[in-house]
């Protein structure tokens, strides 16, 4: 184990979730709960000004043998503040040096067999053009002797 001042810590973090939600700072905390006050206050005013089909006897009510439909307003229609993501900007990023430096070589790896397949794309198109333009080759020459 490696100790002083390169020795990295090993934090063990509770795992994220909308229950565990006592471990954010307080103003976030407040953001969350005025979001979801605001959400049940604007609920509680639809609720009660919802329109209702009246049950008087009219045309549509005459031809329609069953009973009045009721028009009732669902979570899906409206979004829920409390479910929105909160707006935030990152500022730092803390990645080890040698983290960073196993990701690109892996990245380097990976990238090996595509410019490979775009090697030999590139050459069985010129191998195609130069089927199908037969001067092109004469044109290559003398551009490589010119030059």
């Amino acid at each position: 184990m490696v100790q002083g001042p390169m020795a990295m810590a090993d934090h063990d973090f509770p795992p994220l979730s909308d229950d565990a939600g006592d471990d954010l700072p307080r103003t976030f905390r407040r953001e969350r709960e005025a979001r979801q006050r605001e959400a049940r206050e604007r609920e509680a005013q639809e609720r009660a000004a919802a329109p209702t089909l009246s049950t008087k006897p009219d045309t549509f009510t005459d031809s329609y043998p069953g009973p009045a439909p009721q028009i009732k307003s669902s979570a899906d229609m409206h979004p829920v503040l409390a479910d929105m993501p909160f707006p935030a900007s990152v500022r730092r990023f803390d990645v080890p040096f040698f983290h960073l430096v196993g990701f690109f070589l892996k990245a380097v790896v990976a990238a090996i067999p595509a410019i490979i397949l775009l090697g030999v794309i590139l050459w069985l198109l010129g191998a195609a053009l130069q089927m199908t333009f037969p001067d092109l080759a004469r044109m290559k020459i003398l551009i490589g002797i010119g030059s």
